[in-house]
């Protein structure tokens, strides 16, 4: 990977959304041991997730992880250390992403 060149990968991954009165959360594991890098982003492939309330659900998906150049490295993990930038970034949204 070079300076400022992103790559893209696939892997399998497991999405757990809790609905419960205790817990409102949504994680991604990924089932091969990939692991993410400061400046990386994930994307979920598949339809929304609707848990009931009051129940977990669990599903198998594949993510596409989008991986931040050797730039994009360097200046997110200078600027986060320093505190310029928001340590997570998410949002919620009805749009279908094709």
């Amino acid at each position: 990977m070079g300076l400022l060149t992103r790559s893209k990968e696939t892997a399998p991954c497991t999405v757990t959304i809790s609905h419960r009165f205790e817990e409102l959360s949504a994680h991604v594991r990924f089932d091969n041991g990939t692991t993410v890098n400061p400046g990386d982003s994930v994307l979920v492939e598949g339809p929304e997730i609707l848990a009931p309330f009051g129940e977990i659900v669990e599903e198998q998906r594949t993510a596409v992880i989008t991986r931040a150049s050797k730039l994009e490295q360097l200046w997110t993990r200078a600027t986060g250390d320093l505190e310029f930038m928001e340590l997570c970034e998410f949002s919620f949204s009805e749009e279908v992403m094709s």
